[in-house]
């Protein structure tokens, strides 16, 4: 909403100029009248009520140098002479405040400029004040003390007659000023409620002033209290009432921004289009768009032309109702009331129909702008890629974007993180890498949200050489790289092995002074620890002590969790006391890292004592908690205490999981007790679980060993019905299954299909098919699938090697005739 023409004007600006110079200058009784208020008389007696007058409080006898001043009749050379007194008092490195209180009474109104300076000096908190030997001001800008000495300074200023209202607006206009940076509007409303105590206000325009500030900073409730007291001391002019109006609509209370302007009106005040136009908008906020037509009617009865702001704002209205019959209608009425719809209408159309994927008649309105002389901005693009996005034509989108760069068109920095976000979440992420890079060499940072975004999508799609580059760009355009972001990179490069390059990074971010924080140092931990190099993680996690930051629980169980997959079992308690002792409590994961490691230890007893010790400690258990203990279990062979254990889960409430099932199904396979564990699988949906590929693979398994390729391959057929795609171990099993019983031809078939699914055979499954095709005899056809094998990047192992020398060595069975 423009409310430009309710500043104060420019007329208060000059009064008050800023001040850049400490000698005083003259200031004559005739400067004082030259900026009085250029008002008609009855205007300033409408909008101002009668000041109240107040005597000059006596003073203590002037002595010495001060005797020579005559308070009635002042020449000009003692008038030059008390500008000297003052600019000596101010020189000083501290004020006496005794001095400067007799002072201020005979420089106002005789020396409006030196008062003005003296009572700047006294409250800018810049230096010891005291008075009679006591200390009122430390020179730490104590606001209340400095409001004391401007209170004083206004009982002072009250002469014998009416009190000249420039004096007010000076002391209202100089608290703006000194404590701009601390608070500046609330000192000027502070001092206007210390004036309105004593009966005194300060002028029309200075009220208008200190309200207009008050909203625009968005101080609402301020705004409110001062629009109450100023309405104590004057009648408000139309600007003032119009401030107040937009302040309650801008605060959401637009019924009581009604109730003011109906008591405007009965005040004989006559609301102005901008009155009306910041009603209009309230009720449109506050979803009353009816009662804005209604309003918007009222004011053309009322003889008041709605303006171009008037229909923008009921258009924009009616396009976030998605009304648009009717915001065409608006758009009708206004062209014909002789309003040229401006770019801010156009827009405001396009980016309602793109909302809600009419591209079609965004792109019409965009030429028909283009017809009426009008230039789409950034805004009018960002809105058509929304657009094109959301009807997933990214393409076009595309493309659009490229056009309009290469003609010169800049998108503004929302614009491209939009368009950057949405091809992220299509996962075009080569196009939102290029777009991200334009966007930095054309100086425009990426928000935090979105780089962390983008770095992840990469390093998931095993691009770690483009996030780095991404990452060390910003860098050389002297952006800062937010602290997530680099965690972001650094995690990918963990997941990905590369720990160099993730070690790497860490010494860029502490040469450019990037905050590194726990989770930095977590994950590069669980990046060493990932790889076996238990020795770096234990080296960061004194690095991190060095440099202040404490670790946690979680850099505990990540080490912990490398102890145990070493099989360091006593060491990872010893690092569990360590933990103990400094004051971390172990929570639930800490304890599933210790009994996976005592279970795959084959120390499960242990396992189960801490398992045990668990829940006497009040510590949650959760599934995963269940499916490690199972899991050890059933590696031990005692199914029995892992059945136990899932029907413990059941009496708890906790879920049982496909994980749950997965290790029970697998170890009755590899006990032979096949249909036992093809009874769980089918009891699995009792417990509303619907089979996955892990499941369905280890029951295959133990089919497979069996020998029963049959029932194998109709649960293979069963998972592409069901919509559960085998994986490359899935397929392996059968390969394998096959090749024990000699079905060579289906065992070949099986890999073909595999690749064909799109699923890439492993070094474990053409060791298994050659060793298959060697035991047949065909070494040729042996020798061709370990050239395909090569092929296709992968190294023939000592398994391979060995399976096909010893069929070449091996006698045929005509020599073994002879």
């Amino acid at each position: 909403m423009d409310i430009t023409r309710l500043r104060a004007h420019k007329a208060t600006k000059l009064l008050f100029p800023p001040i850049n110079r400490l000698l005083i200058t003259s200031t004559a009784q005739d400067n004082i009248h030259s900026n009085r208020n250029n008002q008609p008389e009855k205007q300033q007696q409408q909008h101002q009520k009668p000041q109240l007058t107040k005597p000059i409080p006596k003073s203590k006898p002037l002595s010495g140098k001060e005797q020579w001043i005559d308070k009635e009749k002042v020449g000009i050379g003692e008038r030059n002479n008390l500008a000297k007194w003052v600019s000596s008092i101010l020189s000083k490195e501290r004020l006496d405040f005794s001095k400067c209180k007799d002072l201020l009474t005979l420089l106002s109104p005789l020396q409006f400029e030196a008062a003005r300076l003296l009572l700047i000096r006294l409250i800018d908190g810049k230096l010891n004040v005291f008075c009679d030997n006591l200390r009122i001001n430390d020179g730490h800008g104590d606001n209340g003390k400095h409001l004391e000495l401007a209170a004083l300074f206004a009982d002072l200023s009250m002469g014998n007659s009416q009190v000249d209202v420039r004096i007010l607006d000076m002391l209202v206009h100089v608290f703006a000023s000194q404590f701009k940076v601390s608070g500046g509007l609330n000192s000027s409303l502070d001092v206007i409620c210390m004036l309105a105590r004593r009966g005194l206000f300060p002028s029309l325009r200075t009220g208008v002033f200190v309200l207009s500030s008050l909203v625009k900073a968005n101080e609402l409730h301020k705004s409110y209290e001062a629009f109450d007291i100023l309405c104590s001391g004057f009648v408000p002019d139309v600007f003032m009432f119009s401030i107040a109006i937009n302040a309650y609509c801008k605060g959401r209370r637009v019924e009581d921004a009604m109730r003011l302007f109906q008591k405007m009106e009965e005040m004989g005040v006559a609301p102005n289009v901008v009155t009306y136009n910041n009603i209009i908008h309230g009720l449109c906020e506050n979803h009353n768009v009816e009662e804005a037509f209604e309003f918007k009617e009222k004011m053309v009865n009322n003889g008041v032309k709605p303006s171009i702001v008037t229909y923008s704002t009921l258009i924009n209205a009616l396009v976030k109702l998605e009304n648009f019959d009717q915001a065409n209608i608006v758009l009708k009425e206004m062209i014909d009331t002789g309003f040229v719809p401006n770019v801010i209408v156009y827009n405001t159309l396009i980016d309602g129909y793109c909302r809600i994927g009419d591209i079609q008649c965004a792109i019409k309105l965009r030429d028909n702008m283009i017809i009426h002389g009008l230039v789409p901005n950034s805004v009018t693009l960002g809105s058509l890629v929304s657009g094109f996005c959301k009807v997933n034509q990214i393409d076009r989108a595309v493309q659009l974007v490229e056009e309009k760069l290469s003609e010169g068109l800049c998108m503004n920095a929302g614009g491209f993180t939009s368009f950057i976000h949405e091809l992220c979440k299509k996962s075009e992420l080569g196009s939102a890498l290029r777009f991200t890079k334009e966007m930095i060499l054309r100086n425009m940072k990426p928000n935090d949200t979105l780089l962390t975004r983008l770095i992840k999508g990469l390093c998931k799609n095993k691009n770690h050489s483009d996030a780095v580059e991404l990452w060390f760009l910003l860098l050389k355009k002297s952006f800062k790289v937010n602290t997530v972001a680099s965690n972001a990179l650094i995690h990918g490069l963990c997941e990905a092995g590369r720990m160099q390059d993730a070690v790497r990074l860490l010494k860029e971010m502490l040469e450019r002074n990037v905050p590194l924080d726990r989770i930095t140092y977590n994950t590069l931990i669980y990046g060493w620890c990932r790889e076996g190099e238990l020795d770096g993680g234990f080296k960061l996690r004194e690095e991190m002590v060095k440099r202040g930051i404490v670790p946690d629980i979680v850099t505990y169980n990540l080490l912990m969790h490398g102890l145990c997959e070493e099989g360091k079992i006593e060491e990872a308690m010893m690092l569990w006391n360590e933990c103990e002792r400094i004051g971390l409590v172990p929570d639930a994961y800490t304890h599933g890292i210790m009994i996976d490691g005592f279970c795959k230890a084959g120390k499960v007893e242990e396992g189960r004592i801490l398992f045990d010790k668990l829940s006497r400690h009040n510590i949650e258990l959760n599934s995963t908690i269940y499916n490690i203990m199972i899991g050890g279990y059933c590696r031990n062979g005692s199914i029995t205490e892992a059945i136990k254990l899932r029907d413990e889960m059941r009496i708890k409430g906790i879920l049982v999981t496909c994980a749950t099932y997965s290790c029970l199904i697998h170890a009755m396979c590899k006990t032979g007790c096949v249909e036992d564990a093809k009874s769980l699988f089918d009891e699995m949906r009792t417990d509303s679980l619907v089979p996955n590929v892990v499941c369905y693979t280890a029951l295959i398994g133990g089919y497979c060993k069996l020998g029963q390729m049959n029932e194998a391959r109709k649960l293979l057929q069963e998972m592409s019905l069901c919509d559960i795609h085998p994986n490359e171990i899935t397929y392996t099993v059968v390969i394998d299954g096959y090749c024990r019983s000699g079905n060579m031809k289906e065992a070949t078939h099986l890999l073909a299909e595999m690749v064909k699914n799109g699923i890439i055979p492993d070094s474990v499954t053409y060791s298994i098919l050659t060793n298959g095709i060697c035991k047949e005899g065909k070494i040729e056809e042996a020798f061709k699938l370990c050239d395909n094998m090569l092929q296709t990047g992968f190294k023939v192992d000592d398994a391979i090697y060995t399976s096909l020398v010893s069929r070449l060595h091996q006698p045929s069975a005509v020599a073994q005739e002879d």
